[in-house]
């Protein structure tokens, strides 16, 4: 499975921006997916997974409100529509997908299959 991010940017704070997973290989219908961002100097966070079907999703506290996940397995792709960005969003934002079938929090730990990230800026 190949994952590529898609939708970064330079944008400023109060703005909206929606990041696109889109998955090659193999059909990810069956897969939970997942974002994470890293910032400079600092350690990978977990943001956000959703399960296989769209039916349950799972937020960090650091952007639950802000951001919505969702995905459109007709297209094999994933979205993470974030509002109200602040200067503290600014990161590498990577997708992930994991086809083991677990409790949807136990994601925020990892996943198998990574995309090479986009980078969002947050800056006025």
């Amino acid at each position: 499975v190949q994952l590529v991010e898609s939708g970064g940017g330079l944008v400023q704070p109060g703005d909206s921006l929606r990041l696109s997973c889109d998955a090659y290989g193999r059909s990810i219908s069956s897969y939970a997916m997942g974002w994470f961002r890293q910032a400079p100097g600092k350690e990978r966070e977990f943001l956000s997974a959703i399960d296989w079907n769209g039916s349950n999703t799972y937020y960090a506290d650091s952007v639950k409100g802000r951001f919505n996940i969702s995905r459109d397995n007709t297209k094999n792709t994933g979205y993470l529509q974030m509002n109200n960005l602040k200067p503290e969003d600014t990161a590498v934002y990577f997708c992930a997908a994991d086809p083991t079938l677990q409790d949807i929090d136990l994601y925020a730990y990892g996943m198998d299959y990574w995309g090479k990230g986009t980078l969002v800026t947050v800056s006025s």
